[in-house]
Formats: structure tokens, sequence, C-alpha cells
């Protein structure tokens, strides 16, 4: 078989290869809407993507659940292993990678080529036709490189590197958003703890009261309605501890999912009585605004997005200017060619061209003016978004500063209230086993004193909660963990 014809047969392979996938190819139903508005869609693609989202790997880790965990430590495991930093960080690293993207505008392009190219036709010269087959070996190369285009590829560089800062601070404000997640959950956990605390000492009051009217009853000092009406006050009391018991559930999922875990995973947290409850915060609601306005990253993201809009105008503008970019295409070309009735014949030679492109738009019909006309007002209203966050921020801190204050003169009073519900209390039991009291009133101060628990449970929970949320407010919860943080 000739050199011709085994070229030939290798193309009628590719071609019949071609030929064969575009057929199967074209076999595969294709993906069609939902037929009407009134039922979901179900369809074969449906089957496909099930398994495939089954199969997407969760973030586990172990977790010892015999251990108490600390604020901090579950703080450390959720930045760690809560799938939005992880999201945050990978965002951000594609940006990275966008700005090396641009970076390399500052740089040459190389690219190379081989090409081969069998050409047979039939030459006529004189009186008849010559069969002649022509085949090129050839190896190129490339060379572009932009000598300079008036600040175009750097105002480029530059949005991509404010949108890197754009998103690093994002990230930095995940870790911010997770953190208060973790301490949210983490106090309501505490406070649906104590509320179970003070029910079941609820209970236990109101079971002491029933067992002291049915005492009463039998010695003939207590009527009837008087023990119905105990029976019902623990009934009562049994009925709020099963509500706080639901709501402890729910708390305890909260908090495993703000870690990064399944909602199932039970997590064992240090007592309210082992945390210190502070009284006072020593700085004024003014220091605490400015400090956010240096270091809460959702504010400097925003300021980030001044300076990507004024790159894009530096870009804008130097679309007024020329742009010289230089070309360089060395060659190697290898020819071989029979023409019959002669042998074949061979010849290679270094070929190329070099040449310089001046490059400069005259007329745009208002496209340049326009985009910088643009940028410019993108410009603008960054500013403007970013004084309106400046004022969101502020008033963000001054809430969160006088919810705590709040909170400080509530757990004065619920302290107070306490110490006086269970005297009274007391007081009202006792009176009554003398007979001097009615259990009308033991049961009302018996209400009294569980209103006070929880009160109290509720006014300790809330002042930590409001120091989360001024943290929050101020960026101070992330002040911590310098660097780059690692998810």
């Amino acid at each position: 078989m000739s050199w011709l014809s085994k070229q030939l047969l290798f193309l009628h392979r590719m071609s019949t290869i071609a030929f064969v996938n575009l057929v199967l190819t074209s076999s595969v139903p294709g993906q069609t809407a939902p037929a009407s508005p009134e039922r979901p869609w179900r369809g074969s693609a449906e089957l496909t993507m099930k398994p495939y989202a089954e199969s997407i790997a969760n973030s586990k880790f172990a977790l010892d659940q015999s251990r108490t965990y600390s604020l901090s430590e579950l703080v450390d495991l959720a930045e760690a292993h809560n799938p939005a930093t992880r999201f945050a960080w990978e965002r951000a690293r594609s940006q990275a990678a966008v700005l090396g993207i641009t970076r390399s505008e500052l740089y040459p392009t190389l690219a190379a080529a081989a090409l081969s190219q069998t050409e047979s036709v039939q030459a006529f010269l004189g009186n008849r036709f010559f069969g002649q087959t022509i085949q090129t070996f050839e190896l190129a190369l490339d060379l572009n490189y932009t000598v300079f285009d008036f600040g175009a590829r750097s105002g480029r560089i530059d949005s991509a590197r404010a949108r890197l800062l754009s998103s690093n601070f994002a990230f930095n404000d995940t870790h911010r958003t997770v953190i208060n997640q973790v301490q949210q959950a983490y106090y309501r956990l505490l406070r649906a703890i104590g509320q179970e605390d003070a029910a079941t000492s609820s209970l236990s009051n109101a079971k002491s009261v029933e067992q002291a009217a049915e005492e009463r009853l039998t010695n003939g000092l207590a009527t009837l309605p008087d023990v119905l009406e105990a029976r019902s006050a623990t009934a009562q009391a049994q009925y709020d501890l099963q509500a706080v018991l639901g709501a402890e559930e729910i708390a305890r999922g909260d908090l495993a999912t703000a870690v990064g875990m399944s909602a199932s995973v039970a997590i064992k947290i240090q007592p309210l009585d082992q945390l210190p409850t502070p009284d006072s915060i020593g700085e004024t609601v003014e220091k605490a605004i400015n400090r956010a306005f240096g270091q809460r990253p959702d504010l400097i993201q925003q300021v980030t997005e001044i300076g990507a809009s004024k790159a894009t105008l530096k870009e804008a503008r130097a679309a007024y200017y020329p742009t010289l970019s230089l070309n360089v295409r060395p060659a190697m070309p290898s020819l071989y060619a029979i023409q019959q009735p002669f042998d074949w014949v061979h010849t290679a030679d270094l070929t190329g061209s070099v040449s310089l492109n001046l490059k400069w738009t005259v007329f745009d019909g208002g496209a340049r003016k326009n985009r910088a006309a643009q940028a410019q007002a993108d410009i603008h209203a960054a500013e403007a978004q970013t004084n309106l966050k400046k004022n969101q921020v502020a008033d963000e801190v001054w809430t969160a500063y006088s919810n705590l204050n709040t909170a400080f003169r509530q757990h004065k009073t619920a302290i107070a209230l306490l110490e006086a519900a269970s005297q009274s209390y007391h007081a009202a039991l006792e009176s009554y086993n003398y007979g001097l009291r009615n259990l009308l009133d033991v049961t009302a101060a018996q209400r009294s004193l569980a209103q006070a628990r929880s009160a109290d449970v509720f006014a300790r929970t809330q002042v930590l909660t409001a120091l989360a949320d001024l943290a929050f407010a101020t960026g101070d919860s992330i002040q911590a963990n310098n660097g780059w943080s690692h998810p």
C-alpha cells in the first residue's frame, strides 16, 4: 500500500468514528421543561442526580460526646468545619486565581503549533495533466506581547486586586457570622437548660404543695377543691417542663449545625452557673462605634468596591490611547512533494515574520465616553453605599450597646425578683401548713417563683447574648484570629 493510500485510509477511519459518535449523541433523549405548572417535575435526570447528591462527602469529624465543651472550643471547631467557611475560603482562592490570570497580561504569550497537510492535485502543463502530491510538515511559534497600553492592563490588575481584597474580607465576615451563630446557639441552649432546671424545681415545688394539700385533706384541714387546685398546678408545671425540653432539643440541634455537624449529634456544654456574668461595660458607645468602623469586615469589604470602581475607570480612560503590540512568528516548514513521473523531493527552511501593531480607536460612537461615565458613577455609588453601610453599622452597634445595658439592668432586677419570690413561696407554704394561708395563696406564690426562676435564667443568658451581639456588631469576635485562617 502506498503512503498516500495509508493517509486516505486513516482519514476514512477518523470520519467513520466521528459519525458514530454523532449518531450515539443524538440518540440520547434531550432535557425538557416541566409539562405543566400544577405538579412537580419528574424525569430521568432526577434519578441520575439523586445518587450524585447523596454521594457528596460531608464534613465529618470526630467529637467526644462524653466531653464537656467550652464556647471557645466550639467556636474553633465551627471555624474549622462549618461548610460556610470552606465556601468563603474557596471563593477567595478563586479570586486569587483571577488576579493571577489578570497579571499574566504583563507577560508575552507563546504558542506552538505543529501542522501537517497533504494535498493531491492534477496540474496542467503544456498539453497534459501531471499528478502531484505535496506533504507539508511545519513547526511554528507565535509570540505576542503588548508593549504598552497606557494603563489598561494596570487598571484590570488593580480591579482584580480589589476584588481579591473584597473576597478576603468576605471570608473574614463569614468567620464573624459563624462565630456569632455558634454563640447564639450556645446561649440558647444554656437558656433552655437553665429553663429546664427552673421548670424541674417548679415541678418539685408544685408536688410539695400537692402533697401538703393531700395531707391536710386527710387530716380534715383542707377541702377537695384545694387538692384539685394543687393537682392542676402540678399538671401545669409538668406541661411547662415538657415545653422546655422540646426547646432544649431544638437548641442542641442548632448548636450542632452551627458547629458543622449533623443536628442529631449531642454536644455537652458547660452549665450556666460556671459562666461568669458581667454586670457592666467599661467603654462608651462612641468608642464601640469607632472601633467597628475600623474592623468590621463587611464595611471594609464595601470600601474595596470603591477601589475596584476606580480601577475600572482607569481602564476605561486608557481606551482613549493607542495600544502597541509585538508579534513574532518563526516557523520551520518541511515540504515533501512528488510529481509524476519524477521522484519525491524535499526542502526545509526557517521562515517567519516580525511585526509591530499600533491600534488606536479613532471613533467608537461614544462607547469609551459612556464606559468612563459609567465607571465614574460606580465610584460615586460605591462611596454612597459605604456611607450607608457606616450608618447601618453605627445603628447596629448602638442597638447592641443599648440592649446590653438593658440586659444588665434586667439581670439585677431578676436577682432581686427571684430572692423575693423564693421568700414569698416558702413563707406562704409554711403559713399554709400552719393553717394561716389558703391554698390559692400558695399556688400563686409558687407560680410567681416559677416565673422568677425563668426570668433569672433569661436575664443571665440575655446578658451573655447581648455581649455576643455587641462583639458581632463591632467585629471584636474575629480579632483574636490574626492572619489568614484556614477552614
